[in-house]
């Protein structure tokens, strides 16, 4: 890929930067130069293939295993708030 100051012009323009011709100047090295070692990079043995996770995802659920519910009774005995076997709510207008 040809690094030159008309990709830099394009790449400012696609991002809504205003850059000056002393900004492009300063930029066209350092751009030349991260992508050489993006090339270098590029050229490691990997045996991984492609991930946008580094970490695996893992399902952190618990399973699902059914248990006796609590009688309405019991789920009432400690609320003062309850009427006609219910818990009893403010008021909505």
């Amino acid at each position: 890929m040809k690094i030159d100051k008309e990709l830099i012009q394009k790449v400012a323009k696609v991002s809504r930067l205003e850059l000056t011709e002393s900004e492009i100047k300063t930029f066209l090295p350092q751009l030349k130069e991260i992508l050489e070692f993006f090339s270098e990079i590029e050229k490691a043995p990997s045996s991984k293939s492609p991930s946008f996770h580094p970490i695996e995802l893992k399902d952190v659920t618990r399973e699902d295993i059914p248990k006796p519910c609590l009688k309405q009774e019991e789920a009432l005995q400690n609320t003062k708030h309850k009427q006609d076997g219910y818990f009893k709510g403010p008021k909505t207008i």
